[in-house]
Formats: structure tokens, C-alpha cells, sequence
């Protein structure tokens, strides 16, 4: 791992937070991950040392505030404020070096996780972007001008990436230039559940874009090597991993499934080659709802 500074380290930031989607749930899926004992499992196996940071929102999915709704943004004092947190957690970790797994909490998050690694990335490697591999059914990049639904969490990319500036301004400007992403350095991969609207917006901004139809056709094999290829070699990696990306078969527990989606194989053979590339800095694992 390239652009890890302390490989002994393994930074856990448990987002439990669901305001970003329409039912609550998810913000319980960092602590049912945690309850398998995987993490003390990592620690005995693989001699990291976890450090782990519980972000909890006082109203992370039961309690809506009066004034949060702005525009056609549901939630937005909430999402704002837990994306702020996490950015500002995944920062500190990501800056010194550490290796970031953030668990969701719905996908809204990933405008905190990716504005935080982001930054920390580009402090550390100025003359590099970071490279981000969304992995999901939806592909997220909605507006607030073009979303159905105003959910937050069908818009992260759209934030992270500039996008949605005008939104920006009030409840979401706290994100600066140095949290923006690079598009030519974006990858979708899994689709198969895309508004129209987004994907004129993929078409406009030119994003590499992998449905699971050319998964089946190509193979997941090649598709990394595509997605990895265009990314390059000596681009630090952020990976959002939303488990909808799976075919409900293998991950039934998340709130807004697809049928024909990625295999436990196909799913785990992407994971393999993020972490075969050596530049993998920061994962998401996202859209867990134990209460599904």
C-alpha cells in the first residue's frame, strides 16, 4: 500500500446515521458489523491495531428537525452535519497516513468520507488526485434540481464533485475546493437502477461508467482492469462500497435492492483487486439495514 504512511494501523469510523434516506435502519449497520467480531479477529490475524470512532447523530434516523428540509433536500441540516463530522474524522485519520474504513449509515455519508480523504490526500500527494471507485447499484450523482425523491443519499457524488455548488451555499458550505474529486478520476461500477437525469449528467461530465451489463458481458476481471487502467497506476484509491451493488440474494438486508446484481464472488473479487492494486487509502461499507 504505496500512500499508506502506518500500515500497522487500521482507522474504523462507525457513521450511524440514516437521515439521508427515506426509512431508518441502516445507521445499526456499523454495530451489527461489529458485534461478528471481525475487528478483533483483524487485530489477532492480520496485527493491525484498530482505532475505531463511533459517530453517532443525537438524530440519526428517528427525529427530523423542523427547519432541516431546504430546497428539495430532505434532511439537509442533518446530512450536512454528519457529513461534516465524518469528513472531519476521516481527515485526521487519512492525513497521518492511516488506512480508512468508514461503516455506514446510509450513502449520504459518503459526502463526508469522500471530501475527507480527498483533502487529507491532497496535502499529502499535492501533485496527485484521488481516484474513487463507486461501487453500487445507483449511481448517487443527483442533484437537488434533478432528484424525484430529495433524499441526500442519492446525491453524494453529485456534492463531492462540485456538481450540486449551487446547493452548496447554507446547509453544505463547509465543503471547499481541497474536498472536491476529480471526475476523470471516477469510476462507477454495478449499475443498473439510474434516473434518466443522471445519466445525462454521467454523459455531460464524461464519467467512466460500468453497468452490470457490461459486467456480465466482460467479466468482472476485466472490468477492474478497465476501471483500474483509467484510473492509473499512481492514483491513491478511494473505494464506496454499497452492498445493494450485490444481488439481493447475497446482501437482502439494505433499503433499496435490485435484482441482477453482482455475485458474493463478483463482489469479493472486486475487493481483492482494490486491495491487489496497492493504492487502495479509504473503503465505505454502506446501505446495511439489520432491520430488513
Amino acid at each position: 500500500m504505496k500512500f499508506l504512511a502506518n500500515r500497522s494501523h487500521l482507522a474504523v469510523i462507525a457513521a450511524k446515521f440514516s437521515c439521508g434516506a427515506p426509512r431508518s435502519g441502516a445507521e445499526k449497520g456499523p454495530e451489527a458489523i461489529m458485534k461478528t467480531g471481525l475487528f478483533k479477529e483483524i487485530e489477532e490475524k492480520a496485527k493491525l491495531t484498530v482505532i475505531l470512532d463511533e459517530l453517532c447523530h443525537p438524530n440519526h434516523g428517528s427525529i427530523v428537525l423542523s427547519d432541516s428540509d431546504v430546497g428539495n433536500m430532505k434532511n439537509a441540516r442533518e446530512v450536512s452535519e454528519a457529513a461534516k463530522r465524518i469528513s472531519n474524522s476521516v481527515y485526521q485519520q487519512a492525513r497521518i497516513g492511516h488506512f480508512v474504513l468508514t461503516l455506514g449509515g446510509d450513502h449520504s455519508i459518503g459526502i463526508g468520507t469522500v471530501s475527507g480523504t480527498t483533502k487529507a490526500l491532497r496535502e499529502r500527494f499535492p501533485s496527485r488526485d484521488l481516484g474513487v471507485i463507486w461501487i453500487d447499484a445507483h449511481a448517487d450523482i443527483n442533484t437537488p434540481d434533478t432528484s424525484l425523491s430529495g433524499r441526500l443519499h442519492g446525491m453524494p457524488v453529485a456534492f463531492v464533485s462540485g456538481i450540486a455548488k449551487s446547493a452548496q451555499k447554507g446547509k453544505f458550505d463547509w465543503l471547499e475546493k481541497d474536498h472536491m474529486i476529480n471526475l476523470h478520476k471516477f469510476v462507477y461500477i454495478g449499475l443498473r437502477d439510474v434516473d434518466e437525469a443522471e445519466w445525462e449528467i454521467i454523459e455531460r461530465y464524461g464519467i467512466k461508467a460500468f453497468s452490470m451489463e457490461d459486467v456480465t458481458k466482460y467479466g468482472v476481471n476485466k472490468i477492474m482492469d478497465l476501471a483500474l487502467d483509467h484510473i492509473g497506476s499512481e492514483t491513491p484509491i478511494h473505494a464506496s462500497y454499497d452492498i445493494d451493488s450485490l444481488d439481493p440474494e447475497w446482501a437482502p438486508s439494505t433499503g433499496f435492492p435490485v435484482c441482477s446484481g453482482l455475485s458474493l464472488d463478483e463482489g469479493l473479487l472486486i475487493a481483492r483487486r482494490l486491495h491487489e492494486s496497492g493504492n487502495l487509502v479509504a473503503l465505505d461499507l454502506v446501505e446495511i439495514n439489520p432491520e430488513i
